[in-house]
This record gives C-alpha cells, structure tokens and sequence, in this order.
C-alpha cells in the first residue's frame, strides 16, 4: 500500500477539493456542495480542510472538511475518489479530523449522512454510533425521501490538556 501523506488544505485547494467531491457523491441525490458552499465555509475561522494525498502522487486522493462549535467538532464533507477507495484513505481522514478537533479541545466528533450510504461501516469501524434521525431529511432527483442519520463518537479529554 502506498504512504498517504496528510496535510491542512487552504482555499488554494478548491479545484482538488471540487474534483474529488464532483467523482465521489452521487449525483442522484445531491449531497455534494458547489464551490461557492466550500469557499464560503472555509472562510470561517473555526473551520478546516484535511487533505489525503498517496506519497508518490502530487494530486490528493482524499479530503474532510470539519469545523468547531464550542466543545464538538461536525465533519462536514469526507470525499475520496472512487478510483482511490478501498485503500484505507477515508479512516485516515477520519482519524485526522478526530485529532485535530481534539487538539481544539472537542469531546466529541458529529456527522449527519444520508442513510443508505455506503460509508457508514467506515464510520461505524471508527468509532461513531447513532444517536439520531431526521426523516425524510434527503430528496433524491427523482424526487425519493431519504432519512438523515446522526452519528457521533465520543474524543475524550487530552490529558497534557488538562491544568
């Protein structure tokens, strides 16, 4: 397996970030952001970009997109391209995003997703359990209803953190 290097992304990222998100989600039921969306949140200061890029490549793979709300952290986006996945990428992200919300002092990382999805045994292998329902959350283009899941996994307190 080739070495994936992690890195913080920046705005200068967004046609990466736009060609992973427009190869990985489903068209069919509109779940990936447009560049406005992307840019418009990463502007914010309590939010940040995880690139996952394989060492002997120069094009990332993978990103997460997360942000900080008091004491939880919310992963937003997580994306890798169809071509990349099966190679672990998506836990990497995962567990990138869970140590730097973390180190920013979060007790515990959210999602919402969509049920059905496939990445959900990626999130149940990583720790996150569901703690909630949003029926008929999601429409589809054909206009189906789909129920929204919210997950969590608890982070615990760092203890060089604590005084």
């Amino acid at each position: 397996m080739t070495r994936v290097i992690v890195s913080t992304g920046t705005a200068a990222n967004i046609e990466a970030v736009m060609r992973i998100m427009d190869s990985a989600f489903d068209p069919n039921f509109g779940e990936a952001w447009n560049r406005g969306q992307v840019l418009g949140m990463m502007s914010l200061s309590d939010v940040w970009l995880i690139l996952a890029t394989p060492d002997d490549d120069e094009m990332p793979e993978g990103f997460a997109l997360a942000r900080l709300t008091i004491d939880e952290a919310e992963l937003l986006l997580l994306a890798v391209r169809p071509e990349a996945r099966g190679r672990g990428i998506g836990r990497i992200l995962v567990e990138a995003v869970a140590e730097k919300a973390r180190a920013r002092g979060a007790l515990r990382l959210m999602l919402e997703m969509r049920e059905g999805n496939g990445a959900l045994a990626l999130y149940a292998a990583a720790g996150f359990a569901q703690i909630g329902r949003r029926r008929d959350y999601y429409r589809g283009r054909d206009m189906s209803r789909h129920d929204a899941i919210t997950l969590a996994r608890p982070l615990g307190i760092d203890p060089g953190l604590v005084a």
